[in-house]
Formats: structure tokens, C-alpha cells, sequence
């Protein structure tokens, strides 16, 4: 008995140890990230694995352009349409949770996620698409120390370079060129609040770029452009 104790024992230390040593790597590379810019994330990854089963010499879309090249008009889009209290959170937004529990509770399935923006870059950076209670937890412990390392400014272009848009497009630069041919520091308002009405589920608007209830969020979210602010720092 005591060895199947100390057994037991033994293998939850691992598991702890473990568990501090994969966020001790995850925090190393946000201190990283502070000063170098990312070349892929995990998300982008696991994409392109997607694609390449289909095309084995498919490729991502994706080149990274700094903040002040990227139109103001995309951050107070994608601001608003995502995460309208940016500024204020700590990287994650705890009313905003509360609002979506209560309405898919009232819906009866997941119509909000109530993630952030600090909360969407974390996984996109380190984590996979599935959906359970341990990735979500995983996640808040990253989008805290991403917030600890890295300033709004930062994780606002972070999360603008490597944002999917679409099937293989990834961030501002890939997605206005794939959808208007020009550059993130050209989209207009009406082009930033469509890109960023194309968020939840890029793959799809992708593919249906004329449905109505895309243009009828484009336009909500043009109304609320010009009371955001952007981050200082």
C-alpha cells in the first residue's frame, strides 16, 4: 500500500513539474516576443498541416508589417468588434464572460465566446483549436503573463500579424491584400470593419463574402469605430 501511496505521490510531482516547466517555456517566449517578432504561431501551424493534406505544397499567407504600418482604422475595428474594453482589462474580461454565459445559457448552445483579445493571441500563439476546460485554463494563465510582459500596444500587434483571415491568410498585411489588393496601412473604415467582422469565422466569410449578416455586423461596427480609443503604450 505505501508503495502504490508513494507511487502515486511520485507521479503527481511529475505532473506538477511538468506542468511549471511548459509555463516557464511559454513565459520565456513572450519575454522573446517582447523584443523579436514571431515567424509562425502554433495555430498557423496546425493550419498548414490542415492544408497540406489536401496540397502537399500549400503555403500560408502571412507577412508581418509593424504597428504603425497597420491602419488605425483595423485597430479600432477589431477592437471594437472583439474586445471593446481592450484597454482597461487585465487580459481577461470577467463581465464580459458573465454576459456570454448568460447568453448561451438563454440560447441554449455557444452563440459568445467572451474572449479577449489578450485571450485570442494566447491561443493563437501556443495552443490548438479544440475546445475543453484544460485549453481554456491554459489559456488564462498565458493571456495573465502576456499582460505582465507585454504592454496593449504590443499584444495589439501581435494579435493584428497573426489573426486568422481566412483559409491560409494570416494577419492585417495577408488579409488586405487577399480580399482588396492593397496594403493594412490602406484599409479604409468600411474595409477595417468588415475585416473585423470577419473574425469568429474567417474561414467561412472566406467563402461566403457577400452574406447579409456579414454586412450587417461590417456596418454595427463602423458605428462604433470612433469611440475607441487606442493604446498609448
Amino acid at each position: 500500500m505505501k508503495l502504490v501511496r508513494k507511487g502515486i505521490v511520485g507521479l503527481i510531482l511529475l505532473a506538477v513539474t511538468l506542468f511549471i516547466v511548459l509555463q516557464l517555456y511559454y513565459l520565456l517566449q513572450i519575454v522573446l516576443w517582447s523584443r523579436f517578432d514571431p515567424t509562425s504561431t502554433s495555430f498557423m501551424r496546425e493550419q498548414l498541416s490542415v492544408l497540406q493534406e489536401k496540397n502537399p505544397k500549400a503555403k500560408l499567407q502571412f507577412e508581418w508589417v509593424p504597428y504603425e504600418r497597420i491602419s488605425n482604422h483595423l485597430k479600432r475595428a477589431v477592437i471594437a468588434a472583439e474586445d471593446a474594453s481592450f484597454i482597461e482589462h487585465d487580459g481577461i474580461d470577467w463581465e464580459a464572460l458573465q454576459d456570454a454565459y448568460q447568453k448561451n445559457l438563454k440560447k441554449g448552445h455557444v452563440v459568445r465566446g467572451g474572449s479577449t483579445i489578450t485571450q485570442q493571441l494566447a491561443k493563437n500563439l501556443f495552443l490548438s483549436g479544440e475546445r475543453s476546460y484544460y485549453r481554456k485554463g491554459q489559456e488564462a494563465i498565458i493571456a495573465y503573463m502576456l499582460e505582465m510582459v507585454l504592454d496593449k500596444r504590443r499584444i495589439l500587434e501581435l494579435y493584428l500579424n497573426v489573426a486568422e483571415w481566412g483559409h491560409g491568410v494570416f494577419g492585417a498585411q495577408a488579409a488586405a491584400h487577399h480580399y482588396y489588393g492593397q496594403t493594412a496601412a490602406g484599409l479604409s473604415m468600411g474595409q477595417s470593419a468588415r475585416l473585423a467582422a470577419m473574425l469568429p469565422q474567417p474561414r467561412y466569410y472566406d467563402v461566403h463574402r457577400d452574406s447579409s449578416y456579414l454586412n450587417n455586423r461590417a456596418a454595427r461596427i463602423q458605428g462604433w469605430m470612433n469611440s475607441i480609443t487606442l493604446p498609448a503604450k
